[in-house]
């Protein structure tokens, strides 16, 4: 199974080729690749570009990369004059009718062959049902008048970054926002439901802590062998749900730390999943200079820490929410980092090997 990811300067295919990882293809070299989605359902391989004056750019390949053809980017409609502005709550001004970035890409389940979502700073989703010819933004959502009180988590805007589609019913989708909260769909996008209850924000006044519309989970993750199983990295800990995101409980993790950006759950095992900690906000590092991933085997009730074969000293990696990822078989685990560095581990985590630390800064990782 091939491995992709989408770095500052172009996109990198990397296979297993006589017991080793090698990088095997590149596309877009010197181009920013922020988002990438290998759909297995036909075997094709998007990629979202950032092209500075030219905007954004998304391409399609049917031959695992060698190949692109450029397809539609979301665009956003002219805003209805009679629509009054909403004003970004962190002070810059309206929230723009704009792409300012594509922030994820997923498939729209079985049931809806050749249909994508994307998600998008300033907070729209968008729908394709033609494999990116065209596509629609989803005025349920964007209309939803709690929107006004999203706000961005690291960039100007709030950004839609997680994108989960129920594995037993396609029309069930639920959306990770920073900062917005988390979102679900029971009807394919046409009616939606805040579902960020239990998450706390501690950046917030006490008695606005516990808003859901104004939480920021930096990833969602769900457990595709168990459904009703949700993981969220959220900027204040790690945060669980088992009962299809009707609730949320925040989970302990401080040794070393809980605060990071990305989250990767077992495909079959609800209770396993991993991340990759730094100090806290202020201090994207992490803890002491050791590069560590975390893993719990039982629900957050504990966590071990895995270190073998990752710098222990004088590491100031950081990895983006996106940047972790596990393969379908719930095995082999990669993670790349701001620093161009990367680790692929195929046991789960117990050991780690560095393919390479001279690539461009990563910014997503997925396997095909």
């Amino acid at each position: 199974m091939p491995l992709h990811l989408g770095t500052r300067k172009g996109l990198f295919t990397l296979a297993r080729k006589n017991g080793a990882w090698e990088i095997v293809g590149t596309a877009f070299l010197g181009d920013h690749i922020p988002m990438l989605l290998p759909d297995v359902a036909d075997d094709t391989l998007y990629a979202a570009a950032e092209l500075g004056h030219f905007g954004t750019k998304l391409h399609r390949s049917e031959d695992g990369g060698v190949s692109w053809d450029e397809i539609a980017t979301p665009a956003y409609p002219e805003k209805p004059e009679d629509t009054p502005d909403i004003m970004s709550p962190m002070g810059d001004g309206p929230i723009p009718w704009s792409l300012e970035k594509i922030w994820a890409l997923e498939a729209a389940g079985k049931e809806h062959a050749g249909a994508l979502w994307c998600g998008t700073i300033p907070g729209g989703l968008f729908r394709s049902g033609d494999r990116g010819q065209n596509w629609e933004l989803v005025r349920s959502l964007w209309d939803l008048p709690e929107r006004a009180q999203w706000f961005g988590g690291g960039y100007d805007f709030p950004g839609i970054h997680s994108i989960c589609v129920d594995p037993r019913d396609s029309d069930r989708i639920a959306l990770g926002i920073s900062c917005g909260g988390v979102w679900i769909t029971e009807d394919d996008g046409a009616t939606w439901a805040q579902k960020a209850h239990g998450m706390v924000a501690d950046f917030m006044p006490p008695d606005q802590a516990d808003n859901p519309n104004i939480q920021d989970p930096h990833r969602v993750v769900q457990c595709r062998g168990a459904p009703d199983h949700f993981w969220a990295q959220h900027h204040n800990g790690i945060f669980r749900s088992t009962d299809n995101s009707e609730s949320w409980q925040r989970v302990r993790n401080e040794n070393p730390a809980d605060f990071g950006f990305g989250v990767a759950v077992h495909p079959g095992d609800p209770e396993t999943a991993w991340f990759v900690p730094g100090i806290n906000d202020e201090k994207r590092i992490p803890v002491d200079g050791r590069l560590v991933v975390t893993r719990t085997r039982d629900g957050g009730k504990s966590f071990e820490q895995l270190r073998n074969g990752l710098p222990q000293e004088h590491a100031y990696d950081l990895v983006l929410r996106h940047a972790l990822e596990i393969d379908p078989t719930g095995e082999i685990l990669a993670f790349g980092s701001t620093t161009g560095s990367l680790w692929i581990s195929e046991d789960q985590g117990d050991h780690w090997t560095c393919v390479t630390t001279h690539l461009p800064p990563i910014y997503c990782v997925r396997f095909g």
